[in-house]
């Protein structure tokens, strides 16, 4: 196996890792203790592993239930708009060239 492969594979598993313990449905957030804006923004970034993840877990959702409200959604909102959108300017500067 060639070292970049192996060092991909090495950043995927930690990436995984870390994302698991911030997905929305955890158990981080309560009532008490709502997601507010920089949480909106995080979950919006791994909004893809949540999903994906939401299958094998009942527990874990793309939106966490408990948020703040508008502020949540503003963060949640600007992160997948912002991801995507990015995505999409890549591809396009990349099929230009």
């Amino acid at each position: 196996m060639k070292k970049q492969t192996l060092i991909i594979i090495s950043v995927s598993i930690l990436f995984v890792l870390l994302v698991s313990s911030c997905v929305p449905g955890s158990g981080a957030n309560t009532p008490k203790h709502p997601a507010g804006f920089f949480w909106g923004i995080w979950h919006g970034w791994i909004a893809p592993v949540s999903l994906i993840w939401g299958f094998f877990e009942h527990n874990v959702r793309i939106y966490e239930v408990y948020n703040t409200g508008w502020w949540y959604d503003l963060g949640f909102y600007i992160s997948i708009i912002a991801g995507f959108g990015g995505i999409s300017f890549i591809r396009k500067k990349s099929q230009k060239g």
